[in-house]
């Protein structure tokens, strides 16, 4: 006669199987007869002609206001332009002349700013004070059309 093919173990876990279906069938059944069937209605929440919260539906009788379409903006408000003189004045801080580089400290903010040889219009040296403008360069705001004071 041959023996089972089942072991222990496999009828063990079988059972635990099972078990957990039926607890998983039970609490489904258990919710559903608790339920109040009221669905979203239940769970809406209303704004009253005060501003609170509340489960009525507002009264259409009691609105205060009425707002025309035209009224409400959908897009960010445009800026104003503000005119901005784009010259600048500063004191060279650093200037490589081997290298072709250096920083200018503007003198206002006392932000440093990379200035390139190419960006220069007169020469240079440090401790100049100097006019210049600023380009977005690929690091960084760059100093441009520097002209010595």
């Amino acid at each position: 006669m041959a023996k089972s093919q089942q072991t222990f173990n496999k009828k063990e876990k079988e059972q635990k199987r099972l078990k957990k279906r039926k607890d998983k069938q039970v609490k489904k059944e258990e919710r559903k007869s608790n339920s109040d069937g009221g669905g979203l209605d239940n769970m809406m929440a209303y704004l009253d002609e005060d501003g609170n919260i509340t489960d009525i539906p507002p009264d259409p009788t009691k609105k205060k206001k009425t707002f025309s379409a035209e009224s409400i903006q959908i897009a960010v408000p445009k800026q104003e332009d503000i005119l901005v003189d784009p010259v600048r004045k500063g004191r060279v801080d650093f200037f490589d002349h081997s290298k072709g580089f250096g920083f200018i400290k503007e003198q206002d903010s006392q932000e440093k700013f990379f200035v390139h040889i190419n960006g220069v219009i007169d020469p240079v040296a440090e401790g100049d004070k100097v006019s210049f403008e600023l380009e977005r360069g690929m690091k960084g705001m760059n100093a441009v059309r520097v002209k010595r004071v």
